[in-house]
């Protein structure tokens, strides 16, 4: 499969639970680093957006899990991204990077809102657009 972005990370001890797997709220957040990663990549600071008045939010989640990753596993996060309708769409894989076992498959809706309203952001879609993926 084809991603707009891929990122190497490693799971550290205290993400895991009892049992020595990682706790399931944390792939939520190595989604959400591969994401800012990726728009700091392309140009696109939370921190600069904010200053503007744009604030892009998370307006879904969901998350499948698949094989659980273990302390010290090394991963990779990808991300695909799309745009549908005033949302963009972020669809991310998690793999074992070993292996390349899928650990993790989540899609993400996220939505701009431009000095508090809920609205296109223009800026961020010049920025994304080379990235969107193609209907075939």
């Amino acid at each position: 499969m084809d991603y707009a972005y891929e990122l190497k990370m490693k799971v550290r001890d205290y993400e895991c639970d009892m049992e020595g797997i990682v706790n399931n709220a944390n792939y939520q957040h190595y989604m959400e680093h591969t994401r800012h990663e990726f728009l700091l990549s392309v140009g696109l600071s939370f921190a600069e957006m904010c200053q503007k008045g744009i604030t892009p939010v998370v307006a879904r989640i969901s998350i499948s899990y698949k094989t659980p990753l273990r302390s010290r596993d090394e991963f990779l996060s990808c991300l695909r991204v799309r745009k549908e309708g005033i949302r963009y769409v972020f669809l991310q894989d998690i793999y074992l990077a070993s292996t390349h076992t899928l650990a993790a498959r989540g899609r993400v809706d996220t939505v701009c809102l431009v000095n508090g309203k809920l609205s296109e952001c223009r800026e961020m879609e010049a920025l994304l657009e080379p990235y969107f993926e193609k209907d075939e």
